[in-house]
């Protein structure tokens, strides 16, 4: 299947919180907006939007340039913070062409790796991304204090 990758731009921020939402419903339509706002100002995070020839939407992508991540060598390291697909149009190649472009986006900008995580219990992303060239670097139990 054909897929164009491009950033996304403020004229997006509609369709870009809708398709947010289905990846992280527990922020509403209007906190993604928000979200989204404050990326589109900032110089450390970007969405990558993923379109058929007619521009019928199929998925997006963001990455945010961190300070450190977990399983990363350098630093600051480019973070994959989520990835979702419209389910029609998943194993597809989608993913990939996402992943294409974000590399060739950080290699110009002088990244040598790209970081990324998934919920220890969400198999079909661990798969997903070995399908995508990442390697598992560790496993991780995070904790909280409410203060």
């Amino acid at each position: 299947m054909s897929v164009l990758i491009r950033k996304m731009q403020a004229s997006d921020s509609a369709l870009w919180a809708e398709m947010r939402f289905k990846l992280w419903d527990s922020l509403s339509i209007d906190e993604h907006l928000g979200d989204i706002t404050r990326m589109l100002k900032g110089k450390k995070r970007a969405g990558y939007l993923a379109l058929r020839p007619d521009h019928t939407p199929l998925g997006f992508a963001e990455i945010c340039i961190r300070e450190y991540a977990n399983g990363c060598t350098a630093q600051p390291v480019p973070f994959l913070e989520g990835i979702w697909i419209d389910p029609k149009y998943r194993r597809r190649g989608v993913g990939r062409a996402l992943l294409e472009k974000i590399t060739t986006d950080l290699i110009e900008q002088g990244f040598h790796e790209l970081c990324s995580d998934a919920d220890i219990r969400n198999r079909r992303s661990h798969q997903a991304h070995q399908n995508w060239g990442f390697a598992e670097t560790e496993r991780v139990v995070y904790f909280r204090k409410v203060l």
